[in-house]
This record gives structure tokens, sequence and C-alpha cells, in this order.
């Protein structure tokens, strides 16, 4: 049978940028720079100094980078899994920058954007310019919202203590731009499929001094291991996620890893950097041991069951798999206090959901809702999946109900709940669909690079029979994922509408200097081309 669109098999996401990834130490799973005024970490060595490439230069080498990611059919900006993941980093950032361990230019200077990939490995990586990735398959298997923070804790080190530079530094014969131009054509050469070309590039650009190069990296890992752990617990999470996340991937190694766990290749574990974490954590047995001056957990445990549930759906693709996790949803009745219950529960009702399976969505609702989480958060977790499922089947529960949720979501500024709210209020009367393009619009003023944002408000303008305002939102939408191009080809459509229909005297002056600020940057992005 033909898979709905959002079954389509998954092409591994980073399994065609995995050249890239994986064979190139020097550039990706280090992660990037910062400028060279940066206050060194306390206590530990130092690696040299980063002074051979900008920040600019890095932010642009970034940016070109994930604009291939953003093109890709497996790249995923689902509402849900990126309020949970920001619910863990934006603690981390502010923890790094009172610490002192991410100074104020570089915060503001990088993207700091989590992309999610729909890919069922194990795995993060972090690129130039402050952007992470994050597999589906990792969210799947970790235990603890700890256990992530240790992940990002470790790849937010690396941005912060200028591994990148530092590389360049020993490597300083190669030119900033030579090493960007070899980590684009890689990426080229993967989306053709050509891995021997990637391979070969990558190979080429690492001949020089390998064995320095691994002994650096090495150095480097333990000291984003040690920012990181640091970070980590400042922000509220329990140091023990580093060890639990360590004794897994180490687990995994013992198992002769078949590709599942591509983080261990870009993140190799040592016996040194084990013991090292272990001996950070008092009483390290004990994981339910209270935090010395912890209060409450940034993210619950409830909270995350549910999400890696999400993730383990999302990332499946095959339908039987699909049709016998929503079976479950009937016999899922018991107490569902422990959060690997309420786990088990999201996931049927997700999947019934995937299936536009009605009966099994609504059984899924009725037991979730007969005993729902305690903590806030979690509980809001539940409203937005009742309010996807509600949207996508309106027959599974009175349309009052999808009333209720879609009102209550677009009260709230929590991004999430904008973005399911809004798409909820695409077959809503008139006057709802306004109120929630006018949120919209608020919230892409106040974040002009979500592009997801930009998107919803696109459909919202098309509803509303706004050509002109669809027009100009998709544009938006492509600058925001870096394609300066694409995006000025949608602004002239935008004008081209404008000129054959009354349009607001404000709006055809927005509309006239996105276009010239869209064509400055395709003239620099032009000329970025030409200096590689």
């Amino acid at each position: 049978m033909r898979l709905p669109d959002d079954h389509r098999p998954a092409r591994h996401w980073t399994r065609r940028w995995w050249p890239l990834l994986v064979a190139c130490p020097l550039w990706l799973a280090p992660l990037s720079l910062t400028q060279a005024e940066a206050p060194a970490p306390r206590g530990l060595p130092a690696l040299g100094d980063g002074g051979d490439i900008t920040l600019g230069e890095e932010r642009r080498l970034g940016d070109q980078i994930a604009r291939a990611l953003y093109r890709d059919p497996d790249y995923l900006d689902d509402p849900v899994i990126d309020g949970y993941l920001q619910a863990i980093w934006r603690p981390l950032v502010a923890a790094a920058r009172q610490r002192g361990d991410l100074s104020p230019e570089l915060a503001e200077r990088f993207a700091w954007d989590i992309l999610v990939g729909r890919d069922r490995s194990v795995n993060a990586f972090a690129l130039p310019g402050g952007y992470l990735g994050v597999h589906l398959g990792l969210l799947a298997t970790v235990a603890t919202p700890d256990e992530l923070a240790s992940v990002l804790a470790h790849e937010l080190s690396h941005v912060s203590q200028r591994h990148i530079a530092r590389l360049i530094t020993r490597q300083s014969q190669q030119a900033p731009w030579v090493i960007a131009s070899m980590i684009l054509g890689a990426l080229a050469a993967s989306a053709a499929k050509n891995v021997d070309i990637a391979n070969a590039a990558i190979v080429g650009g690492q001949a020089v001094a390998a064995q320095s190069q691994l002994n650096f990296s090495r150095d480097m890992e333990r000291e984003a291991d040690r920012v990181g752990f640091g970070i980590m617990t400042e922000a509220g999470f329990d140091g023990m996620g580093f060890v639990t996340m360590f004794d897994k991937l180490q687990q995994s190694s013992r198992l002769n890893d078949d590709g599942g766990f591509p983080y261990l290749r870009s993140h190799p574990l040592t016996t040194e950097r084990m013991a090292d974490m272990r001996a950070r954590v008092p009483h390290h047995g004990h994981t339910d041991a209270p935090r010395e001056g912890a209060g409450r957990a940034p993210v619950s445990a409830a909270y995350h069951a549910m999400v890696a549930a999400r993730a383990r759906v999302l990332a499946e693709t095959a339908v039987d798999r699909l049709r016998a996790l929503a079976a479950t949803a009937p016999s899922l009745n018991g107490p569902q206090a422990d959060p690997a219950a309420l786990g088990q529960r999201y996931a049927a009702t997700l999947a019934a959901l995937r299936l536009r399976d009605p009966a099994l969505a609504a059984t899924g609702l009725k037991h979730l809702r007969a005993a729902p989480p305690a903590d806030a958060d979690a509980r809001q977790a539940l409203d937005w999946l009742e309010l996807e499922v509600l949207t996508a089947l309106p027959s599974a529960a009175p349309p009052a109900r999808l009333v209720s949720l879609r009102d209550s979501a677009l009260g709230h500024d929590h991004r999430t709940s904008l973005l399911l709210g809004a798409r909820a209020s695409l077959g809503a009367d008139p006057a709802t669909r306004q109120r929630a393009a006018q949120r919209l619009q608020t919230w892409t003023t106040l974040h002009p690079r979500d592009a997801t944002a930009w998107q919803a408000l696109a459909s919202l303008h098309l509803a509303q029979e706004q050509p002109v305002r669809a027009a100009r939102a998709e544009a938006e939408a492509r600058l925001a994922h870096r394609d300066a191009a694409g995006a000025l080809e949608r602004f002239k459509a935008a004008q081209q509408l404008a000129r054959n229909r009354p349009t607001d005297h404000i709006e055809l002056s927005i509309l006239d200097a996105r276009v010239r600020e869209a064509e400055q940057l395709v003239r620099e992005d032009l000329r970025e081309a030409n200096r590689r």
C-alpha cells in the first residue's frame, strides 16, 4: 500500500552526509570556533588559539552547510520536539554564559540552531557557526533528559572552546576557505550519492599530520567533557547523565556497533574520559540522589518520556510496525504513574494518528486523559498531542474540544502552541484565521529566522485569500533557511501579484525593500562561490 506523506522512507538524513561527519574530525566532529577574545576555560589546558579564521567567516561557512541540510527531505522541524529541545538547550546556553564559557559576542553572532534529522541512528553533531544536529534516534534512546543534556552540553562546549579554529591553526598552511570548499564539496558529492568523491576530498584534507590531529582531537574531547559537565550541572541537570550516557555508548561499542550508533565514531570513548566523568559525580551509583543546591529539574521525566516516544514514532517508516504499535492503545488502560507507561500510551496514540485511524487515536487519548501526568509541562505536551489528533481527525472527539484546545493554544506565547494552534485554525472561521495570522505575524516579527512559522503564516494568508502576503511569507521562509535565490524569486512573485490587485502601500514598500535585500544576499553568495 502507498504510505501517507509522512511515511515516506527515511533516506538517513546524515547518512548521506556521513563521509563528511565521520571522516573529517578536523572540521565537524569537534565543531566551531569563536573570537580570540573569548575567555579561556578555568583549569583547562591551553590547546592553542583560533585566530586564523574570523567569526564572520565561520558563520558564513556554517550557513552554507546548514542551507544544504535545511533542503534535505529528512530535515524535520517538529514543533513539539523543538519545544522539548529548547527546554534543555536554553538553560545550557544561559549557564555557559553565566560561567564565562560563552562570550557575549559569540552568543550574539552565531546561529545557535538545532537541526533535527529523521534518522533512527543515535547521533548528534555540531557544525561551524553554532549549528547543531540531532537525530531522532538519539532522542528515542536517551533514558533521561539529563543524558540528552550531557550530549548537547558537550557539543556546546566544542563551540565555546573554539575547537575547529584551534585545529585550523594547527594546519595554518591551509586557508580557511580551502577547507570550506572541501566541506561543501563533500556535501555536494554526498547529495549526489557519490561517496567515492566525498571520501577522496576528505582523505586528501586529512593526509597532513594525521596522528597529531587525532591526539589533538582527543584533548578536545576531554575538554568538551569537562566544560560540558560544568555547564549542565550549573543549568540544573544531574551530572549523572554524563555517566549513564557513556555507559550506553560503551555497551553499544562492546556489542560491535553496526551503524546504529554513529556518535561513537565521531566521539570515540576512552577509559580516561569515562573515569574522569565518574570521578566528577559523587555517589555515581545512585541516580536518584538529590543534587546539591538543585531545585526543580528543567525537564521532567514524564515530559521526556512523551517526547522520546514521539521521536520513536516519527522515525518509524514501516506501516506494519506502526499498526502494531497503534493496536496496543486499547490494552494500555492501567495506571500510568510510571513515565515508561505514559510513553507507551503516547506512542500508541501518535501511531494511530499517523495511520489516520480515528478510533484507535480516540482510545489512546481516552486512556491518556484518564490519568494525566502530574507536572505542567507533560500535561501541556498531552494537550498538544490531542490538538494534533483532533486537527487531523476531528471525529475523534466532540467539536467543542477542538475549539477549546485551539483557542487555548493561540493564547500562549510558546512556539509549539502557536504553530499547532495556527495549523488547527486553517479550517476554522475567518475570525479565528485572522487571530491566528495576527499571532504569527507578531511571532515572526520577533523571530524572523523561524521558517516554519513563516510557512504557517503563508498557509493562513492563502486561506484568507491574500496571495500577496502569502507569497511574501513564503519568501521569508526561504530566506530563513538561507536560500537567498529562492527568496528573491518569491519576493518578485509577490511584487507581480501586487501589481495585478489592490495592495496596501505599506505592503508594497516592504516588498520593495525585501527584494533589494534579497538581491544583495544573492550577490554576496555569488562572490563567496567565486572565492571558493
